[in-house]
């Protein structure tokens, strides 16, 4: 970050800026990133606590999710071979031009995924939320997988 001049306290930038608004040391960017790595730390935690619990095999493998801001994706794995039986997203060709990062495109995840499990014989699989929260898209998408026909 470039260096402030000392300008006196009310001034404005001719970019429109406060003093008050342009950090004056880079401590309150590190809180920030502070911030953002605990909350990284915290969902990884989450997610290895749900995988020593929740394992797939070939019987009953394991749908597992992942959401980013922008895209949800899924997947149906095999964990005794470390194979992906099937898999789904917001990135695939038919959501090209649409909205991706809500809960309507989580929804038609859901039962794409289920759709393409069904091919593959898959009925019943355990449900892995990844350390995200079963709220708003990740409970979208697993209750249309439910619709879809597949049970957990």
């Amino acid at each position: 970050m470039p260096s402030v001049p000392s300008v006196p306290s009310g001034a404005v930038y001719p970019d429109g800026w406060f003093v008050s608004d342009v950090p004056q040391d880079s401590d309150e960017v590190h809180i920030a990133m502070d911030r953002q790595k605990a909350k990284q730390t915290r969902r990884t935690r989450r997610r290895i606590g749900i995988r020593k619990r929740v394992s797939g095999t070939g019987a009953v493998p394991r749908l597992c999710v992942y959401r980013s801001l922008r895209h949800v994706y899924v997947q149906v794995v095999n964990d005794l071979d470390g194979t992906t039986l099937c898999a789904a997203s917001t990135m695939d060709k038919a959501y090209e031009g649409q909205a991706t990062g809500n809960v309507e495109a989580a929804k038609a995840v859901g039962k794409l995924i289920a759709q393409r499990a069904k091919e593959k014989g898959i009925e019943k699989v355990v449900f892995d939320r990844g350390g995200f929260r079963y709220h708003g898209r990740v409970q979208a998408l697993a209750d249309a997988a439910r619709e879809g026909g597949l049970k957990f």
